[in-house]
């Protein structure tokens, strides 16, 4: 079991790295110390996510380029009006962060209006409107592919502006695509670090959570992952794997090196439920 016995070295990385501004599920702000410590090199030409979520390890680390995949539309939506906009784009977002608009019916007013807005820039501020309001800052659809997160009864919701110029910053060395994992996996070079962090396996049968998009990911895509995973990394300078410590997880990746770390996870809707449970890096191409 891995042990921050480094710990001054984590503390200098915290106050250097750029935060994600984006709540996300399972998502990997705590964690980027270990991560980085556990790449299966040091070299920094380009950092691969086929899962970018909050893209919190690629906002932390110094690589010279990154390829931020997902297959969330409004994820990659957001970041690509970002990337062009800039500060125009922050400016419109903030308007939707008035008190007016933080009360219940208000709420599923905007909420159904991401849901039908077929432009992009409403549809990204919207986006971050609801990532601020809804409960616990899930991103979750329906099946017609509707967001449905009820209300989070919030007091004041923060509006990232910092961590929104901190992407800002960095978005000139960023290439954004929204596909399928194996399709960014496929783009993989001799210069190429991946870290894969896909919707992890449930740690009983009650507590998927995997309709961050459409289709889900069950576990033969885990299985899937596991396999390219092993292929890429002899293409590249290495794969590194997140998931939940089970032992579904410790079979598929049987082929790799594993560290592991428990990890306080806050996501549940009790606070009396949120505990520490396994996280499982597996490590392919050292």
């Amino acid at each position: 079991m891995y042990n921050l016995e480094w710990e001054e070295e984590v503390e200098n990385l915290k106050m250097a790295m750029n935060k994600p501004f984006l709540k996300w599920a399972g998502g990997k702000a705590k964690l980027v110390p270990f991560i980085l410590h556990n790449l299966p090199t040091q070299s920094h030409n380009r950092l691969i996510e086929p899962f970018a979520g909050s893209a919190a390890l690629s906002l932390a680390s110094n690589f010279d380029a990154y390829l931020l995949n997902d297959k969330n539309a409004d994820l990659i939506g957001l970041f690509q009006m970002l990337k062009q906009e800039k500060q125009l784009f922050i400016d419109y977002a903030r308007s939707f962060f008035i008190a007016a608009n933080n009360e219940e019916t208000r709420f599923y007013e905007l909420r159904e209006q991401f849901n039908y807005s077929q432009e992009l820039a409403e549809r990204s501020a919207l986006f971050i409107y609801l990532n601020r309001h809804a409960f616990n800052g899930l991103c979750r659809y329906n099946s017609k592919g509707l967001f449905n997160v009820p209300f989070g009864r919030y007091k004041v919701p923060y509006f990232p502006e910092v961590e929104m110029q901190g992407f800002i910053d960095k978005s000139d060395r960023i290439e954004l695509m929204c596909d399928d994992f194996e399709a960014a996996l496929a783009l993989a070079g001799n210069d190429d670090i991946v870290y894969c962090d896909p919707p992890y396996v449930p740690l009983s049968d009650t507590a998927s959570f995997t309709t961050y998009a459409s289709g889900g990911f069950d576990l033969h895509d885990q299985s899937r992952l596991a396999e390219v995973a092993k292929q890429v990394s002899e293409e590249s300078k290495g794969v590194l794997i997140s998931n939940h410590d089970t032992k579904f997880t410790r079979e598929i990746y049987k082929e790799a090196r594993l560290e592991a770390i428990d990890v306080q996870r806050n996501i549940a809707a009790k606070g009396s439920s949120r505990k520490k449970v396994g996280e499982l890096l597996a490590i392919y191409g050292e």
